[in-house]
């Protein structure tokens, strides 16, 4: 059997040895070749043409089609929980744990060959730099090669204390069928990530790829097929959430819902998810992993160059488009103005432009997130923040500058709301007891961070600070599978910690089997 001890994370690309930059151009390339290419849905091994499609777009340059995917029915969505329900009773629930890993297995190994191929996609369809794609796929490697080893652990009978006389077993049986309603912004990584939890657990799935990001998804379903995954295990069904994510959810055989996105759509999902159709014979499973408004505290006795550079970097990594990024730096008074000063040098150095020639920011994801994060800038200078620096739009696509807006109070919008772009709000607290009070003083809970060369600080940070991942003297973006398993808390979901070592047993039921001599 395979040991976890042989996992290790996928090493990131250097772009600065020039065979990797000569290979990911060929890749860019490639991708620009394939531009146009149609995907129909996918249900039971099938491959269905449908009236209407999705058409994705480069954000950087929406004029440009990267490519389209059919566009499911209510009729089809109803036909794919059908499949896979009986696909999960006749066959796929009695695999082995051992059988199902190796598929992803495979599909790691296929991915890592492809890698750059993949990268060079979100390049154009999320507009993520060179470095956030080679990442986003590294992660995707990670989560199909840490899953597998994960379900080779827990296949089989589990330990329990022996009792005289008689043999006892606990054993994890999967639930059923699965529907994956991924996001956006991690559109390899995360949707591959749940996708392949519910698959290797025993599950079969139904996935729902977000319309913005559809593409990547149907290539990674390509890869599962070319792995060998047998029919009807993940049936592909794009579609819009108001027609078909309803239906998927609120299906009666459908038995659990994995949700990456909004906290709006996410408490929809656990409202639906929570009232009993007809034939229904369970109570449905959720995971939701839903918004943040991550704080970063600098406190008095952080080196102020330090601070503003991580501050940077958590704050306008892929567009500050991360429900990790650090889009509050809350800082005690005598850093304040030396550390503000510096992330706005920092921040003027931030290039923008066309992912494909790899600077520091792409475009954000849509024409209605450019105009909501637009409104939101306003609101910080409305409420009497000072607009640092940034804040403009940028013509060819929907850019926005990087922008820091000073003088926020905890009670403004901009320090409430996610805004999911672009956007640093820097807040002036008096002590370190203002800064616990404001750093937990949001609805969310899902990063944060403190810089400090305090001891007794950081460790009331430990304790204190109410986030599911908190990082302390480094960024808050970034966590890594197995490392850092990610989840939050409050309104940033129901901290089902992602890439960490329980996450499979959320998609599993435990059956203890008693036998008496």
């Amino acid at each position: 059997m395979m040991s976890i001890m042989n996992y290790k994370n996928e090493v990131f690309t250097d772009f600065n040895d020039p065979k990797n930059k000569k290979a990911f151009e060929d890749a860019l390339k490639k991708v620009r070749g394939d531009f146009n290419k149609h995907w129909d849905l996918l249900i039971g091994g099938e491959r269905i043409a449908t009236e209407k499609k999705i058409t994705s777009i480069d954000p950087a340059n929406p004029d440009q089609v990267v490519g389209t995917v059919g566009k499911a029915t209510r009729e089809l969505a109803d036909k794919a929980v059908n499949v896979a329900y009986d696909t999960f009773m006749n066959s796929w629930r009695w695999t082995t744990g051992e059988e199902r890993a190796r598929y992803l297995l495979k599909t790691a190994h296929l991915l890592r060959e492809r890698k750059h191929e993949f990268s060079a996609t979100m390049v154009y369809e999320e507009s993520k730099n060179w470095r956030e794609a080679d990442a986003d796929t590294a992660e995707a490697i990670d989560f199909l090669e840490f899953y597998a080893r994960e379900m080779m652990k827990l296949d089989g009978a589990q330990p329990v204390v022996p009792y005289p006389g008689e043999e006892n077993n606990l054993y994890y049986e999967p639930l059923g069928v699965i529907v994956v309603i991924p996001p956006w912004n991690f559109p390899l990584a995360i949707m591959a990530g749940m996708t392949v939890a519910a698959m290797v657990t025993g599950n079969t799935v139904v996935l729902k790829p977000a319309s913005t990001a559809p593409v990547i998804a149907a290539k990674f379903i390509d890869l599962l097929i070319e792995a060998g995954m047998p029919d009807g295990i993940v049936n592909f069904v794009p579609g819009s959430g108001g027609e078909v994510g309803d239906t998927l959810v609120a299906h009666p055989k459908t038995r659990m819902i994995a949700f990456t996105g909004s906290k709006e759509v996410g408490l929809h999902i656990q409202e639906l998810a929570a009232k009993t159709s007809e034939g229904q014979i369970w109570i449905k499973r959720t995971i939701l992993e839903m918004g943040g408004k991550d704080g970063l505290v600098v406190d008095g006795t952080a080196d102020a160059d330090y601070a503003a550079e991580q501050a940077v970097l958590g704050a306008f990594g892929f567009q500050g488009q991360k429900c990790s990024a650090c889009s509050r730096l809350i800082i005690e008074e005598p850093l304040y103005d030396a550390v503000v000063a510096k992330v706005v040098e920092l921040t003027k150095k931030i290039t923008v432009g066309h992912p494909s020639d790899n600077p520091g920011m792409g475009a954000v994801i849509d024409k209605s997130a450019f105009e909501k994060i637009q409104s939101y800038i306003q609101f910080g200078v409305d409420d009497g923040g000072k607009l640092e620096t940034g804040g403009k739009t940028v013509e060819g696509g929907y850019f926005i500058e990087p922008t820091v807006i000073s003088g926020v109070k905890a009670n403004h919008r901009i320090a409430q709301e996610e805004i999911f772009g672009p956007v640093l709000a820097c807040i002036k607290v008096k002590d370190f007891e203002e800064a616990v009070e404001v750093f937990n003083g949001t609805e969310f809970g899902l990063t944060g961070g403190l810089i400090s060369n305090d001891r007794s600080r950081l460790e009331r940070a430990r304790k204190e600070f109410h986030v599911g991942n908190l990082y302390l003297n480094r960024k808050i973006t970034g966590a890594l599978v197995g490392v850092q398993p990610f989840g939050g808390f409050n309104m940033s979901g129901t901290d089902s910690k992602a890439g960490g070592r329980d996450y499979l047993l959320l998609f599993m039921q435990a059956k203890s089997v008693t036998e008496r001599w």
